[in-house]
């Protein structure tokens, strides 16, 4: 965990040894045992989604005989330790520049993308996660900075869904017909009710269900699998949020049942799989609008010129907007 103020020392040695363990397990592991051996590598809350789907697509004529290993973290951990010589097959990220920096490390083709789904494989929205009964009465994302109210939000400089939170954020004060000045002084409110700052989206979720903060920002899928488990919350779909993309990739050295795996993370029997996690389907026809509605004012990264654009402005350690407030308040950015 990263708190404020923290002990980044101690937050990028966590991360280096973590980087290395995760390479000395896949040197000790090798690559994979044959042509059919995957190694899924993916960010952290698809985990009991590609549980189900993973049994599913060995059921298949594709599928048979395929053997899996599976490694689940912080999306931005898993595409350096990727990058680092991690093995993998499928990489299942958080967001589509992280697919692109494997992609620069020679890792991923640069078509990956070039396809009916743009790469993705399961959509969801930025919301509310509140307590049983939301009992604070969090409903607008003003409510979020009021004095008192303390929100759980991952790091966004290992966790891709807390840089789709900051996002949504940052662009439910331009729907609501605020200046850019008027939405970056949102975020630094915003931050101010943050007592910790894990480093996945996952890990957040743990942190809140454990019982620390008044509203989690978070995926709508994973409020929907925390409600399935048994926990004592409740969502806030806010009329102004973000949709979120998550994208799927067979890297280049990737075994021969890698794409007919990808493949069948598109069909509809995985798709309904991910829908019963809480994920909303690639396939528009199997969106359930009475179970997932579309909220009044709903955006695409597109609206700040797409994540190369927004990375830079917002997310660069060193001059980035959402840098410069984490320092403030003493918070890591090291990746």
């Amino acid at each position: 965990m990263s708190r404020r103020p923290g002990s980044t020392k101690k937050a990028a040695f966590g991360a280096a040894a973590l980087m290395l363990l995760l390479v000395l397990g896949a040197s000790a592991c090798g690559g994979s045992d044959s042509k059919d051996s995957l190694s899924l590598v993916a960010y952290s809350t698809p985990q009991e989604a590609y549980e189900q789907i993973i049994p599913a697509f060995k059921k298949t004529s594709d599928g048979k005989g395929a053997g899996f290993k599976q490694s689940y973290g912080a999306s931005g951990d898993q595409e350096r330790a990727v990058e680092a010589g991690l093995d993998a097959d499928v990489v299942a990220l958080s967001l589509a520049p992280d697919v692109d920096k494997l992609v620069k490390a020679n890792k991923v083709a640069a078509d990956w993308s070039k396809d009916q789904y743009n790469g993705f494989v399961t959509n969801s929205i930025v919301v509310f996660a509140v307590r049983k009964g939301n009992p604070k009465n969090i409903r607008t994302w003003d409510d979020l900075v009021k004095p008192g109210i303390e929100v759980i939000e991952p790091n966004p400089f290992t966790s891709g869904g807390a840089k789709w939170n900051i996002m949504a954020a940052y662009g439910a004060q331009l729907e609501l017909g605020r200046s850019e000045q008027q939405a970056e002084d949102y975020l630094r409110q915003l931050f101010k009710n943050v007592p910790v700052q894990d480093k996945s989206a996952r890990e957040a979720l743990q942190t809140f269900v454990g019982g620390k903060g008044d509203v989690l920002l978070a995926y709508e899928n994973e409020a929907i699998n925390a409600q399935q488990k048994g926990q004592d919350i409740d969502y806030v779909r806010p009329d102004q949020t973000i949709l979120i993309q998550n994208p799927i990739a067979v890297t280049k050295t990737a075994g021969a049942k890698a794409r007919p795996f990808v493949d069948f993370t598109r069909s509809q029997e995985a798709q309904k799989i991910f829908a019963s996690k809480g994920y909303r389907s690639v396939i528009p026809s199997l969106v359930d609008k009475s179970k997932y509605p579309t909220p009044t004012n709903l955006f695409e990264i597109t609206k700040f010129g797409g994540w190369s654009n927004v990375n830079d402005k917002f997310f660069d350690p060193d001059k980035g907007i959402v840098a410069g407030i984490e320092k403030d308040l003493g918070v890591s950015t090291a990746k």
